[in-house]
């Protein structure tokens, strides 16, 4: 290879959309409902120190690849050194201001450029609470930027959960629907991306825009059609289940009081 062919390294905003190597992915144990219950229930089927991610959790939970807060924020300074995040509005005491949902709005800046992102606690409680919200929201905020988008898509069509549990704010979607209904397995796996992308937009532009696109009518569409429960719900709806046509409505509200806050801000 010659000088002039001679491929340099990414940097700034196209440095972040370079994948992370594997001592920078960490493993995060996703339970689903029936596990927690279970293990609650009989602290035998537990693992008390996962030979994988070093935590508790059922013995049957599986693992997603993801990239924790250091290693994002280590990303971010190579990308730009002045890289810098603020919340979206802020309560009177003059503290970042936290949603009806216990979640924190940012804005992040990198390389003079500015996108949203949204972060929660896990049901963390204290001050660990209010680092996990940052450090989740920066996380989201960077994927907005392509930073570990190729984890975020794995964990989204990671392996099945055993019952329904709904749409939680990473974007995960119950997968199972009462054995009535036929399993449309791929068209789950389309709805479980859809519903990432439509919980990572930060503002109304951004979501309206989202939901224009082709691809996003014709998900809205079949999802009607074939899997009418997992748009207007159950009559026994299960715990924590949010129908999709609802999920998209409360985002609608959501983004439009975040652009509300941004332009008045």
């Amino acid at each position: 290879m010659n000088a002039q062919s001679k491929i340099e390294p990414a940097t700034g905003l196209a440095l972040l959309r370079q994948p992370f190597t594997p001592n920078q992915i960490s493993k995060l144990p996703k339970e689903t409902r029936a596990q927690i219950d279970a293990r609650k229930a009989d602290k035998s089927l537990m693992v008390w120190k996962c030979e994988v991610c070093g935590g508790p959790h059922h013995k049957n939970a599986v693992h997603l690849d993801y990239v924790g807060h250091a290693a994002a924020t280590d990303r971010l300074l190579e990308a730009d050194p002045t890289w810098s995040w603020e919340p979206l509005a802020l309560g009177p005491d003059g503290l970042p201001a936290l949603d009806r949902n216990g979640g924190l709005w940012i804005r992040l800046t990198v390389c003079g450029v500015t996108r949203l992102g949204y972060g929660d606690a896990d049901g963390k409680q204290g001050g660990n609470a209010i680092k996990e919200a940052i450090g989740d929201a920066i996380r989201n905020a960077g994927m907005r930027f392509g930073m570990a988008l190729d984890l975020w898509h794995k964990g989204d069509l990671h392996a099945e959960d055993e019952e329904p549990q709904g749409h939680s704010r990473d974007g995960e979607v119950s997968p199972a629907a009462p054995k009535k209904e036929p399993a449309h397995s791929a068209l789950k796996a389309k709805v479980r991306s859809f519903v990432h992308e439509l919980n990572g937009c930060g503002d109304s532009d951004e979501l309206n825009a989202f939901l224009a696109t082709s691809d996003a009518l014709a998900i809205v569409r079949e999802v009607k059609e074939k899997l009418p429960a997992w748009w207007d719900g159950w009559d026994e709806q299960p715990d924590g289940f949010t129908p999709l046509g609802e999920l998209i409505t409360r985002r609608q509200h959501e983004c439009a009081q975040a652009t509300a806050n941004y332009m008045t801000a």
